[in-house]
C-alpha cells in the first residue's frame, strides 16, 4: 500500500475540536480490526486441550493446527496493501469482516480436523488483512496533529482484544462447569468460545459501512470531490481543501515505491539496516511472548493448575498486557525506543529464568510445589508486564521509522514477514518441546532475551525525535 503522506504543514490539516468526535469515531471503527487481531489470535488458548482430546491427536500435530493460522496471517498480510490499493480501504475492511464471521462459524462447527485447519487459515488470512487495513487506514485519515494518538488504537485494540478472548473463555468455561468439552447450547464449550466471534466480526463489518473512504485512495483514482468532503469532514472547512488534494496528489506522484530489489547490498545478501529489522522481528517473536496468548491454559493445567483457575490466569495475564501496552503508549516518546526496549529485555530475561527454575522441579501429586507454582504464576505476568511496555509497541513503532525513504515499504514487509515465519517457530515448537522439557524450554526463551540486550546495544539506533528523512 502507498505510504501516507509525511511532508506536514500546519494549517488546513489541523481538525477543529468539534471535528474530533467524528475523527475519534472513524479511527475506533477501523481499529475493530485489531480487535478482532487480538480476539481471533488468542481465542483458540481456550480450545487447545479440547482439541487434542476431541481428534486424539499428539502434540505434533496439535501444534501445526494452531500454528497453521499464521499461514494464512502471513499471505493475508502480504496481499492486503495490494487489494486495498486496488478497491479500496473500506471493501478490504468489509472482506476481512467477511473472513472472520466464516472463520468463526466453520470453526466453531468443523466436521473433521482437516477442515478445522481450513477455517484457521481463513482466519488467519483475515487477521493478515486487519493487521495492515487498520493503521493504513487510520494513519491516513487522521489529522496529522493527531495521527500518533489515534494510531495508537489499533495496539490498544489488540491487547484489549485478547483480554476480551480470554474473559469470555472464562465465562463460557464456568458456564460448562469446568469441562471443556462441557455441552453449551448443544455444542461443546470450546465450540461455543470459537463462534462467538462472530458478534464483533459482525460489529466490525457493520462499522466499516459507517466509515468514510481514505481520501488518499479516492484521490488516486480521480474521485477529487469525495476526497474534499471527507477531508472537510475529518479536518475542518477551514484552509483551501483543493492545496490539500493538490498537495496529497503531488506526494503520491512523487513517491518512490519500492521493490525487493532496493533491499539488496552489503555483504549479507540484504543490506545492514534490513538485517536488523529482521532481527528485532525475530528477537520480538523468540522470547515465547505467543506462548502466553495460544498455550497458557494449557501450560497451566501441564503442571497441575485446575482448567477453571487456567482460564482465569490467561485473562489475568492479559489483563496485565493492556497495563503494559499503556505503559509503553505513555512513554515510548518521551524515554525513547531503544531504552525501553532494554528495560523491556532485562525484565523478560528476569521473569523467564524464574519460570525456567519453577518449571525444573518435579509435580507431586501432578502439581508443582506451592513456592514453585507461585514463583512461576508470578513469573508469567512479570514476562507480559515487560514485553507488553517494551518490545510489543517498541518494535513496531521502530519497523515505521527506522527505514530510509527509499525502501521503507519493501523493508517493512520483509522485516513482518519475518515476524509472521518466527511466531510459526514458536507457536509450531512449543508442544513437543513442553512434552520434552518444559524447564529447558524456558531456558531458551530466556537466552533469546538476553541475547537481545547486545543486539539492541550494538545495531539499533535511536529513532525518537527524528524526522522519517532524516533516516539513512
Amino acid at each position: 500500500m502507498t505510504s501516507t503522506v509525511q511532508a506536514q504543514k500546519s494549517g488546513a490539516r489541523t481538525a477543529r475540536p468539534e471535528h474530533l468526535g467524528r475523527v475519534t469515531f472513524i479511527a475506533a471503527a477501523a481499529a475493530m480490526g485489531g480487535f478482532l487481531f487480538g480476539y481471533d489470535s488468542s481465542v483458540i488458548n481456550g480450545a487447545v486441550e479440547a482439541i487434542r482430546d476431541r481428534y486424539g491427536i499428539g502434540s505434533a500435530a496439535l501444534a501445526q493446527v494452531i500454528a497453521i493460522a499464521l499461514i494464512g496471517c502471513a499471505i493475508g498480510a502480504a496481499t492486503a496493501g495490494r487489494i486495498a490499493d486496488r478497491i479500496g480501504r473500506i471493501r478490504v475492511m468489509q472482506i476481512a469482516a467477511v473472513l472472520f464471521t466464516v472463520s468463526a462459524v466453520g470453526s466453531a462447527l468443523p466436521f473433521a480436523l482437516w477442515d478445522f485447519a481450513l477455517w484457521r487459515v481463513v482466519g488467519g488470512f483475515a487477521i493478515g488483512m486487519a493487521s495492515v487495513i487498520g493503521p493504513a487506514y487510520i494513519a491516513e485519515v487522521a489529522p496529522p496533529a493527531y495521527r500518533g494518538r489515534l494510531g495508537s488504537f489499533q495496539q490498544a485494540a489488540i491487547v484489549i482484544g485478547i483480554a476480551i478472548s480470554q474473559l469470555v473463555n472464562w465465562g463460557l468455561l464456568n458456564a460448562a462447569d469446568g469441562d471443556q468439552r462441557g455441552k453449551l447450547m448443544g455444542l461443546e464449550a470450546w465450540q461455543v468460545m470459537l463462534g462467538v466471534m462472530v458478534i464483533p466480526a459482525v460489529l466490525y463489518g457493520l462499522l466499516s459501512f459507517a466509515i468514510p473512504e481514505s481520501p488518499r485512495f479516492l484521490i488516486s483514482v480521480g474521485r477529487h470531490e469525495r476526497a474534499r468532503e471527507i477531508l472537510a469532514e475529518v479536518e475542518g472547512e477551514h484552509g483551501n481543501l483543493d492545496a490539500r488534494v493538490n498537495e496529497i496528489e503531488h506526494a503520491m506522484r512523487s513517491e518512490h515505491k519500492s521493490a525487493f530489489k532496493d533491499l539488496l547490498g552489503g555483504g549479507f545478501f540484504f543490506k545492514p539496516i534490513v538485517w536488523v529489522g529482521i532481527g528485532l522481528s525475530v528477537f520480538q517473536q523468540f522470547v515465547g511472548i505467543n506462548v502466553a496468548f495460544y498455550y497458557s491454559s494449557t501450560l497451566w493445567q501441564s503442571v497441575g493448575v485446575d482448567p477453571t483457575d487456567s482460564f482465569f490466569y490467561s485473562f489475568t495475564t492479559s489483563i496485565i498486557n493492556i497495563v503494559g501496552t499503556v505503559i509503553a503508549m505513555i512513554f515510548v516518546d518521551r524515554v525513547g525506543r531503544k531504552p525501553l526496549a532494554l528495560i523491556g529485555s532485562v525484565g523478560m530475561v528476569i521473569g523467564l529464568a524464574l519460570e525456567a527454575w519453577a518449571f525444573s522441579y518435579h509435580l507431586v501429586d501432578g502439581k508443582l510445589p506451592a513456592a514453585q507454582g507461585w514463583t512461576a504464576l508470578i513469573a508469567a505476568h512479570i514476562f507480559v508486564l515487560f514485553f507488553a511496555l517494551s518490545w510489543g509497541v517498541v518494535v513496531w513503532v521502530m519497523l515505521g521509522e527506522m527505514f530510509p525513504n527509499k525502501i521503507r515499504a519493501a523493508a517493512l514487509g520483509v522485516a513482518a514477514s519475518a515476524q509472521w515465519i518466527a511466531n510459526w517457530a514458536i507457536t509450531a515448537s512449543f508442544p513437543s518441546l513442553s512434552d520434552w522439557n518444559l524447564s529447558a524450554t524456558y531456558v531458551i526463551y530466556t537466552v533469546f532475551a538476553a541475547l537481545s540486550i547486545p543486539f539492541v546495544l550494538k545495531f539499533v539506533k535511536e529513532t525518537k525525535g527524528k524526522a522519517l528523512e532524516e533516516m539513512g
